[in-house]
């Protein structure tokens, strides 16, 4: 839609199927109407939902894209939806415009949903679907706004705190800390009003469904902006483990003995062809799971992957860069080059141990 690529998550169909059955049982309750026109009235109010919460990613998309913002695409999922954008914005007042922008398209529907609900005649189906579709906007509107991550309202303050500092992770920390502030301020009231049974207690599974995916939101952005603060310590040229040959068809022990024996532990070990051109890199868990027995028996090509197959990064690359190539290419080691040349290779238990030194990692 506008040229942005839209992508439905399975989870969706588990929200549209249980909100199709709870508005049919209230528009027979409403309208006086039979099992299947009320699924029908049902399904039908699924799809407009859907067209709002689309508008509202659109509005951010949209935006985005007015500030020179690639827009990967949306993707609509059980709690709504997200926007995926390629970069982050460059300035604070570009976030803040990104992040209130589907609020704001939020808004403006519920703002004409509650002007049809006036106008409309009460007790009719279009009555029924506009004051719905007022109520889902107005509440997604509102709800969107609280100032805690991942909420657009979070976004908006990280982007006041990035003002006021100068420090975009300051500010995504502190937004998310709010976040989760605000998953417990969400739960709280419905466990007490459950308990009290002043609410139906089929409401608390959707709210601590939503609490947690708020709780998990705002400890991702934490951890991300943890993350982000220490992307310029990364040097391939000091990270990256070195390389150390064997000729192809070595046994697996023979090959662990002569690393040893250079005072190289550590080194990644490279298949070399006869004229000493790596070939294949070998896999340290692959390695590993071979018993000690068997190891002398045993080519370390059993236990390697092609150099081909193998995602490479440039001795030079950033922090931002290697974390993109973690992203677009997830594995357990990359091949650091110069040019043509094989100089290293980054296990990613070394980049994490240095991105998140508190963190517990398998080496």
């Amino acid at each position: 839609m506008c040229g942005v690529p839209l992508r439905v998550d399975a989870s969706m169909l588990l929200l549209a199927l249980v909100v199709t059955i709870l508005y049919a049982a209230l528009a027979r309750r409403q309208l006086d109407l039979g099992p299947l026109g009320g699924y029908l009235v049902g399904l039908g109010f699924v799809v407009s939902l859907l067209g709002s919460v689309l508008l509202h990613e659109l509005g951010h998309a949209l935006t985005a894209r007015r500030y020179g913002i690639g827009v990967r695409g949306i993707t609509l999922e059980l709690l709504g939806g997200y926007t995926e954008m390629d970069r982050d914005a460059p300035s604070p007042r570009v976030d803040l415009l990104v992040s209130l922008a589907g609020p704001a398209v939020s808004a403006l529907l519920g703002g004409a949903a509650v002007a049809a609900t006036v106008a409309l005649p009460d007790g009719t189906l279009a009555h029924q679907f506009a004051f719905q579709l007022a109520v889902s906007n107005v509440v997604v509107a509102v709800f969107n706004s609280l100032p805690g991550l991942p909420l657009d309202g979070g976004r908006a303050l990280r982007a006041a705190v990035w003002a006021l500092t100068r420090d975009r992770h300051r500010g995504t920390e502190v937004a998310g800390w709010v976040g989760r502030v605000v998953a417990v301020g969400t739960l709280a009231p419905v466990v007490l009003l459950t308990l009290r049974r002043a609410v139906d207690p089929v409401l608390l599974p959707l709210v601590l469904l939503v609490a947690v995916t708020l709780w998990r939101g705002a400890g991702q952005s934490i951890r991300m902006a943890r993350i982000n603060r220490r992307l310029p310590l990364v040097d391939l040229a000091r990270l990256a483990r070195p390389v150390f040959p064997v000729p192809t068809g070595t046994p697996l022990a023979e090959a662990q003995r002569r690393r040893a024996e250079a005072a190289t532990p550590a080194a990644a070990l490279a298949v070399v062809d006869a004229v000493g051109r790596p070939v294949a890199l070998v896999d340290p868990a692959r390695a590993d799971a071979v018993p000690p027995q068997r190891r002398p028996w045993l080519a370390v090509d059993a236990v390697a992957h092609d150099l081909d197959t193998l995602p490479a990064l440039p001795v030079g690359a950033d922090g931002e860069r290697v974390l993109e190539a973690l992203r677009t290419h997830p594995a357990a080691q990359y091949v650091v080059t110069a040019g043509e040349d094989v100089v290293g290779v980054l296990h990613i238990a070394d980049l994490a141990q240095l991105l998140e030194p508190k963190r517990k990692t398998n080496t």
